[in-house]
């Protein structure tokens, strides 16, 4: 199933997207509570075209695996860790699609990252291994780990590069029922929305350390809250956004997260 949170005339809801692209269109409807629950429909619903999609989960936190492609860690020079590298990122950096990702004046060099975004389901995760692990994954979205470059290399440490407002796109939505250990993950980016260029082109395949493996790794650090959000790294081809930009990630099987990039004033 693919679960979505969205803007409606009533507000904010949880739905489900049904219905074909090209026969009839995709409709969204509404459900009570969160998608971990027993679904139950309201019985409203709106075509998908008509209504705002957010971020399609809100999480306590968001954590991030580094160098966990083999060419990204490459194209800056840096080794493959023996165990995986794990960072965060706040909740408020957290935006939905379509939303603009804003560039702030700390910075003069942001680069975009595509990755496979993990859910972490209603039990949480807890000190799993990697049969529990899989068992707690709700579903799989998009992400893009905006990273401010020059500040990660100045600071030395990555917490102010990441966690700007805005710099975690995810979604459309959240796709439950998927294969995700050999994806395409794609990043394409230009002014002309009609006209992107291919930046980022990898497979999950390529991962140092798969989804499962990951999903245990940081359930022995921390509690892993359900709506918790891992972001499992990036392959090659990371470069600039700029002011003007449209930023689309693209995993197969769940479909596209675009996002415009605004000066922040």
């Amino acid at each position: 199933m693919r679960f979505v949170r969205f803007v409606h005339p009533g507000g904010v809801s949880f739905g489900v997207v049904a219905g074909d692209p090209v026969v009839g269109g995709l409709t969204v409807a509404e459900i009570t509570g969160l998608p971990f629950d027993n679904i139950q429909l309201t019985g409203q619903r709106w075509a998908l075209a008509d209504v705002r999609l957010l971020a399609p989960i809100f999480s306590s936190k968001v954590v991030c695996v580094g160098r966990n492609y083999a060419d990204h860690a490459a194209e800056h020079g840096a080794e493959i860790p023996a165990e995986p590298l794990i960072f965060m990122k706040p909740s408020t950096s957290v935006i939905g699609p379509r939303d603009a990702i804003r560039l702030p004046p700390q910075s003069q060099h942001v680069e975009h990252e595509a990755e496979l975004a993990v859910v972490i389901g209603a039990g949480g995760a807890r000190r799993l291994d990697r049969a529990g692990a899989a068992k707690a994954i709700f579903g799989y979205t998009c992400g893009n780990d905006v990273t401010a470059r020059d500040l990660q290399k100045s600071d030395g440490q990555w917490t102010r590069a990441k966690g700007f407002d805005s710099f975690c796109p995810l979604g459309p939505w959240i796709e439950t029922d998927l294969d995700v250990s050999d994806l395409e993950v794609r990043c394409e980016v230009g002014q002309d929305p009609q006209n992107l260029e291919v930046r980022q082109l990898g497979r999950t395949s390529q991962m140092v350390f798969d989804v499962p493996t990951l999903v245990s790794y940081v359930s022995h650090v921390m509690t892993l809250l359900p709506g918790d959000v891992i972001l499992t790294g990036t392959p090659a081809g990371v470069s600039p956004i700029v002011s003007g930009d449209t930023v689309s990630v693209q995993i197969e099987g769940i479909g596209e997260l675009t996002n415009t990039v605004v000066t922040l004033d």
